[in-house]
């Protein structure tokens, strides 16, 4: 998936198991299918997972979810990963890992998902809470969440490098539009609040058709909550966008960057990965770029930023 990126199986997780926490060796280990960008993910048992960094540069973000999500979960109305041990580098693998609780339900695709309008208002309600929770000594945008929730014009030079890479398979007029609308709404004004980072399908859990938790906290900081309102380009029909935008009182210029987050993070995905290292976000990305791309024009339109939640 990344050039960079360190091998991992089976064997190896029951290696460091072994060696760390013998209490876990003789449980099952078995690949989870859903593969994540930054971790490698095993089942250990039935109630736990172990994560093995693909790469250094994304370590520091187990460290800092160790830090932040015990302190965050108590404010929020869905379940989040907790940390239950930490690894070290040994048997050949070189980075710190984790073992965290597992987190029952299946990827949140709309084909799972029972009642949408509740979906999207659980979505608004979930994202309200992240959005009030004290947030001054939270971590700032950097490598450590690969930027997100920075301002939306820093991302310009990037986008614009990938709808380059991509103009043989976008309509490159269509899509240069939508960017440059979304830069020119207005930047977030307030104090910066608690953002995921990487909200889509693959990290919200559905349970009996029913949200139930938020998993992959990597991209975790404060920041411009724009980046987390861009899901609803990523997993929500266009009906129930309109309902999620109500709920959350989004006002026009944080719906107009979120627009354009989504379509960053579409193009990014697009023109890194592909078809065969990473099957899954690539054809994720080309529906989220779809979802954008059919929004009317008049609800990209800037406006005032009202105050936050």
């Amino acid at each position: 998936m990344h050039p960079d990126e360190v091998a991992t199986d089976v064997a190896l997780a029951g290696r460091l198991l072994a060696a760390q926490f013998p209490q876990w060796a003789g449980l099952a280990i078995e690949p989870v299918l859903s593969r994540g960008t930054d971790n490698a993910l095993y089942r250990l048992g039935s109630d736990m997972v172990v994560r093995l960094p693909r790469r250094r540069q994304r370590t520091a973000a187990l460290a800092k979810e160790r830090l932040w999500l015990p302190r965050l979960a108590r404010h929020l109305p869905l379940a989040v990963p907790l940390p239950l041990a930490n690894g070290t580098p040994g048997e050949g693998y070189p980075f710190e890992w984790s073992v965290y609780r597992w987190l029952a339900g299946t990827d949140a695709t709309r084909q799972r998902v029972v009642d949408e309008s509740a979906f999207a208002t659980g979505l608004a309600r979930f994202l309200a809470a992240l959005q009030r929770i004290e947030s001054d000594d939270g971590p700032e945008p950097g490598e450590h969440n690969v930027f997100r929730g920075e301002p939306l014009v820093r991302r310009d030079s990037a986008t614009r490098s990938a709808i380059a890479d991509l103009r043989d398979s976008i309509d490159v007029d269509a899509v240069t539009s939508v960017w440059e609308a979304a830069l020119h709404a207005p930047a977030w004004e307030h104090p910066p609040v608690w953002v995921h980072g990487d909200l889509d399908s693959r990290n919200l859990l559905v349970e009996r058709g029913r949200l139930s938790a938020v998993i992959d906290w990597g991209c975790l900081g404060v920041g411009d909550p724009a980046c987390d309102v861009a899901v609803a380009w990523k997993v929500l029909s266009e009906e129930a966008r309109r309902i999620f935008r109500v709920a959350l009182s989004s006002d026009d210029a944080t719906w107009a960057r979120a627009c354009g987050w989504a379509l960053s993070q579409a193009l990014g995905a697009m023109s890194y990965y592909t078809l065969e290292t990473n099957p899954t976000l690539v054809l994720e990305a080309r529906r989220w770029l779809a979802e954008v791309l059919k929004t009317p024009a008049a609800t990209r339109r800037t406006g005032s930023s009202s105050s936050p939640r």
